[in-house]
């Protein structure tokens, strides 16, 4: 299920476990992407987020739409779209909210380079 190099999307709590234990047992840094269908910078932000995956295969992506997975979005206190969650085993080191793609592509950076 788990590709490098691309995002994966969770459409069920039962995936999201899966790919966030395999996240933790790997001890990459995970970046979880708290997303909305009907929302707009979202949209506009997803290819970019494709293109990291790309080109950081050694960092896993995960997609989360907030509708579909509203436990988990609770969970890590999502309160706009997109929210961009950086993980190293389960906790969170960092969060970007917004689509802004330099901050987050600084932040991811920041992160693997203290990994």
């Amino acid at each position: 299920m788990a590709e490098e190099g691309q995002v994966i999307s969770c459409h069920t709590v039962d995936a999201w476990k899966e790919q966030l234990q395999k996240g933790n047992e790997s001890k990459k840094l995970v970046v979880v992407d708290f997303t909305a269908s009907w929302c707009g910078p979202c949209r506009i932000i997803a290819p970019f987020l494709a293109e990291l995956a790309k080109k950081l295969p050694h960092v896993t992506f995960i997609k989360v739409d907030v509708d579909e997975l509203n436990s988990v979005a609770t969970e890590f206190a999502v309160e706009a779209m997109p929210t961009f969650m950086l993980l190293k085993e389960g906790k969170i080191v960092d969060k970007v909210v917004g689509a802004k793609k330099d901050e987050l592509q600084q932040t991811i950076a920041k992160h693997i380079t203290s990994a």
